[in-house]
């Protein structure tokens, strides 16, 4: 990233010699929307650097991770919940380089490489709230899309209360959310039963789950490749089957959806990720990967096309992310995960 450029505030009364000095108040380039809608209210702009406060730190973004929660907030699907004063920025995972650190936090040195969430990711530099060290067999576009898939999955699992042994339904299993969910789910011994499209079965046994598809008989469907029933199920998709996987459970409580918000009219529950500190998760998420035990899936590399003469904006297409290590730093802003999305994306960075 280049340089951030910094302005100088005068004085009120703009006298040469007055006591007051210049301010000097760096800038960076950053993403935000003055009005909801789509792609196209995206506009890069300069804005006051951030810096962190207690608890915090800051990273010089090398890639941004691109979340559902971010186009249904710039479309205004979320106003009700989460009311925004526009102009607006946006993004809420990252990874990149430490470059400031706030009072109080003594795990992590300028200059290392970390993944996590914070707030108005899609920036030069942006604060994180919770982090991790990224394993150097990653990618800073892979890292970027890890936040969310690892934090909800440990979350899902532990409030669903899966134990070793057991069996667990996953209704949307090959996303990015769902895949780790069964890796993790695997990794602590639970048998795990995943539902995707046709084209997406051989992949979720790859991850080590017994695969099927959604859709119509579901019921038995699962019951014809867990005859002992199923112990519990998570609802990645929010595709309405809340009452089938109440039904294949038995108890209500031992489902959880992250989508269906009409998940509580059938007595099952709805997990959301706000609030609390996700830093754990994102640091046994790392613990996995530098394992070899799990990887997120859907990271995809977003390059900017050729600058449009007369309008400064570029557009953003996705390609597979080429590896890079930490020490070769990309000068283009890349989000990760989420083709669809991240192929609308217009930039200018």
């Amino acid at each position: 990233h280049p340089t951030p450029t910094c302005m100088d505030h005068v004085s009120a009364d703009g006298e040469d010699g007055d006591s007051h000095q210049p301010e000097r108040v760096s800038v960076m380039r950053a993403v935000q929307f003055v009005e909801y809608g789509g792609p196209e209210v995206l506009q890069v702009v300069d804005v006051e650097e951030p810096h962190p406060s207690p608890g915090e730190i800051r990273i010089s973004v090398r890639a941004a991770g691109v979340n559902g929660l971010e186009w249904k907030t710039r479309q205004g699907l979320l106003r009700d919940h989460l009311p925004l004063s526009l102009p607006a920025g946006i993004g809420g995972d990252a990874a990149g380089i430490v470059n400031e650190i706030g009072d109080g936090v003594t795990d992590i040195e300028i200059g290392d490489a970390v993944f996590g969430s914070g707030t108005h990711t899609y920036a030069e530099h942006a604060v994180l709230t919770s982090w991790a060290r990224m394993p150097r067999t990653v990618t800073f576009e892979e890292a970027a899309g890890y936040p969310v898939p690892f934090e909800t999955a440990f979350r899902i699992l532990d409030t669903v209360g899966v134990e070793p042994g057991q069996t667990l339904l996953v209704s949307g299993a090959s996303g990015g959310v769902g895949s780790v969910v069964v890796q993790v789910a695997v990794h602590r011994r639970a048998r795990v039963i995943g539902t995707a499209g046709p084209a997406n079965q051989a992949y979720l046994v790859r991850l080590g789950a017994t695969a099927t598809t959604y859709g119509d008989g579901l019921i038995d469907r699962v019951r014809g490749v867990s005859p002992d029933g199923v112990d519990a199920a998570l609802d990645i998709a929010g595709s309405g089957v809340i009452p089938e996987l109440v039904e294949l459970t038995g108890d209500p409580s031992r489902v959880v959806s992250i989508a269906d918000f009409s998940a509580p009219a059938h007595g099952a529950l709805v997990s959301t990720g706000f609030g609390g500190d996700k830093s754990p998760a994102l640091r046994a998420g790392a613990d996995l990967v530098a394992a070899g035990a799990a990887h997120a899936a859907g990271v995809t590399d977003v390059r900017p096309h050729r600058r449009r003469r007369g309008t400064g904006r570029m557009r953003a297409r996705s390609r597979q992310g080429a590896p890079h290590r930490h020490d070769r730093l990309s000068r283009t802003h890349r989000p990760s995960s989420c083709r669809r999305i991240c192929s609308e994306l217009p930039y200018r960075l």
